[in-house]
């Protein structure tokens, strides 16, 4: 069967609190979702994640919209096809958008594991288990803002505490974490925002027994980050700089990087997620599932993600209380008493997805039909 509709929702979702990073901070995020219907009447979901500016990637969602809109999803349209990997294949004409790419993948995908009965986990190589829940903290006024704030999330149950740092707020602050928390599992991430020139200010993290340091150089610097590597003992994780397979695999020839952040919203699809994993795992590349704020929708794709066997590390996939105050999703996401998240055995997402409550919230909606478009 062929897809009969394609749905597109706008919305805006405020978060509980703002979150900062090297990049801003952000109080609210621009969600847009892509619904999938086939002829025989299932239904799949996916999420585009691009944020309101160029920061973390060069899309935005306005533009991302609009690709989606004049060229994804008349490319969908036009073929006829539901096959999540023959969409990827067609949609490569688009050069680029792997975030727009991304949304519709994730909603083809949603729906080939409700028509096969299989949670989506089992569709990306993983298995419904718990997997490992940790958090991401931005960027504080103050160090005891930041130590109150490690101190809710651990008492919460997570497992892995990971420090958001900048120019300034760097070496302070995780010594305040490491001498009032102890040996918690800890790591920090820069988003790109130091330079070679830096190196003293690594030096000095490289002693406090860190899990990692993520994406201290610009994205598109994997030589600064070979550097880096050679020149401390803490390993080097990548996020912003690994696009692609490729990319992974050039960076581990290079020796710029011992773990990766991946992303499906950054590399272009969860199917491109999965063989990212199989290749971590083939070549003894650490890796973990990274998140961007995602709703209830996109955070299923990241928990099946997240059991994938390559996962060797705790995952930034928090509950939906950490950012909702009312999620999309029933039930929403929620942590256990050993700081995991359940991997849903159900068909599909394994949730149910709230479109009567995403129709209310909706700023714009956007619907096609074989050619017709409302």
């Amino acid at each position: 069967m062929e897809i009969r509709k394609v749905d597109i929702y706008l919305l805006e979702m405020k978060l509980k609190e703002e979150f900062r990073t090297s990049f801003g901070g952000i109080k609210a995020r621009p969600v847009v979702l892509v619904r999938v219907e086939e002829r025989g009447g299932e239904e799949g979901w996916g999420e585009l994640v691009a944020e309101w500016g160029p920061w973390y990637s060069y899309e935005t969602f306005e533009v991302s919209l609009l690709v989606l809109k004049k060229f994804i999803v008349p490319l969908l349209m036009e073929s006829g096809t539901r096959d999540p990997e023959e969409f990827l294949r067609l949609a490569s004409r688009v050069r680029g958008y792997p975030m727009a790419k991304t949304a519709v993948e994730e909603a083809l995908v949603d729906l080939s594991a409700r028509l096969r009965k299989i949670p989506v986990a089992e569709v990306l190589g993983g298995r419904p288990k718990d997997v490992e829940a940790g958090v991401s903290i931005g960027i504080k006024p103050n160090i005891k803002e930041l130590l109150d704030e490690v101190k809710l999330r651990l008492d919460e149950g997570y497992r892995r505490v990971k420090i958001k740092i900048e120019p300034g707020f760097d070496v302070k602050p995780v010594s305040a974490v490491r001498k009032e928390f102890g040996d918690i599992p800890l790591q920090v991430d820069a988003n790109g925002a130091y330079s070679i020139r830096d190196l003293q200010i690594f030096e000095e993290l490289d002693k406090q027994d860190l899990l990692m340091i993520e994406q201290p150089f610009a994205w598109d610097d994997l030589l600064a980050h070979r550097v880096l590597a050679r020149k401390i003992s803490t390993p080097i994780c990548l996020d912003e700089s690994i696009a692609s397979v490729q990319d992974l695999v050039i960076g581990w020839m290079l020796g710029s990087l011992e773990v990766v952040n991946v992303k499906p919203a950054r590399v272009g699809g969860v199917t491109v997620a999965k063989r990212m994993l199989d290749i971590a795992l083939e070549l003894g590349i650490g890796a973990w599932i990274g998140g961007m704020l995602e709703t209830g929708v996109g955070r299923a794709f990241l928990v099946a993600l997240a059991s994938h066997p390559a996962v060797s590390y705790p995952n930034d996939i928090s509950a939906s209380n950490r950012y909702w105050d009312e999620d999309i999703v029933e039930p929403p996401w929620t942590l256990t008493s050993r700081g995991t998240i359940e991997v849903p055995n159900k068909p599909g997402l394994g949730v149910e997805v709230l479109t009567d409550r995403i129709e209310k919230m909706s700023r714009e909606k956007w619907s096609v039909s074989r050619g017709t478009v409302a």
